[in-house]
């Protein structure tokens, strides 16, 4: 998901030269090529993340477009305020490109977690937000990103991650229907895709129909498309590697007290809580009920409740 991101940004980047790419010091292997072949459109800007925001914002003043790279922590939550200030109230149009989703760096604990970067984004009225969940969602997030004349922060795992769709997506700004069903609809975004697939297979061996939704574009919310979308359903479960009190849950509760729709809403995160506990990303989502037994548990559970 990672590569195809940023191999994406550098192959548009070969027809233009106002596409510079700024790391702090961060995944500098992925830039090897860039590095090589057109080193001055890469600057390292080393462990000084505010300084770094400041430089983006900077350079987008004078007509760059600019890619900022880093793990999302030392992106978003160290330079808010430059993020926030320079760069998001001016409406600059800077591609945060941030690393490291949800628990993609366990087991090296809270400081390298982004369970609360939604939560944050979301004080931003006019960032755009991408959650990509396979590397076809990664690539059109990359163009849209290149094409867009806002922010836009864009956040991803890392690599390895399971392919979801089978054929180009065309539009990112809208949720994706994976497959239709009419019990209960699954809303994702992120690599959490590969625990919802494997929960939908263990639901429809129960005989339980199973909609599936990727949510890729978290700012803004295409509220009216998943209304109508999920109008069939009697259940929906957004599932998501994030606290569930801030991310694409608590969205959906307000659209579900807009619209006031048929079906009951469930939600499945990180709850509200620092991590202290040490495992792998596997481990860590077995802990918080994240795995595709226990989500496909779950479903069954709120649906036997009605």
């Amino acid at each position: 998901m990672r590569n195809r991101f940023i191999d994406t940004l550098i192959a548009a980047g070969e027809g233009r030269d106002d596409l510079i790419f700024l790391s702090g010091d961060a995944g500098l292997g992925v830039f090897d090529g860039l590095r090589r072949d057109a080193p001055g459109s890469f600057v390292n800007m080393g462990v000084a993340e505010q300084n770094m925001a400041g430089f983006a914002a900077g350079l987008a003043m004078t007509g760059h477009k600019v890619v900022m790279y880093n793990i999302i922590p030392f992106l978003l939550y160290r330079c808010y305020e430059q993020v926030r200030n320079d760069i998001c109230y001016q409406g600059l149009p800077v591609i945060m490109a941030g690393i490291g989703s949800g628990i993609t760096y366990a087991p090296q604990g809270m400081s390298h977690y982004s369970i609360e970067d939604l939560g944050i984004a979301a004080t931003m009225p006019n960032l755009a937000v991408i959650s990509p969940c396979d590397a076809t969602e990664a690539r059109a997030a990359a163009e849209y990103a290149l094409s867009a004349d806002q922010p836009v922060y864009v956040r991803l795992a890392k690599r390895g991650e399971q392919a979801i769709h089978t054929s180009a997506v065309t539009d990112i700004s809208t949720p994706l229907k994976i497959c239709s069903g009419s019990d209960c609809a699954l809303l994702f975004h992120g690599s959490i895709a590969e625990e919802v697939m494997a929960a939908a297979a263990l639901l429809e061996e129960d005989g339980i129909s199973v909609m599936l939704i990727s949510v890729p574009m978290v700012q803004p919310l295409n509220e009216d498309a998943l209304v109508d979308m999920l109008g069939p359903v009697r259940l929906v479960v957004t599932v998501e590697e994030h606290y569930e009190h801030s991310g694409l849950g608590s969205s959906l509760l307000w659209v579900k007290s807009e619209a006031d729709p048929g079906w009951r809403l469930k939600t499945a995160g990180i709850p509200r809580q620092f991590i202290h506990e040490v495992y792998d990303c596997k481990g860590l989502r077995r802990l918080f009920g994240l795995d595709a037994v226990q989500l496909a548990r779950k479903v069954k559970g709120w649906l036997a409740d009605e």
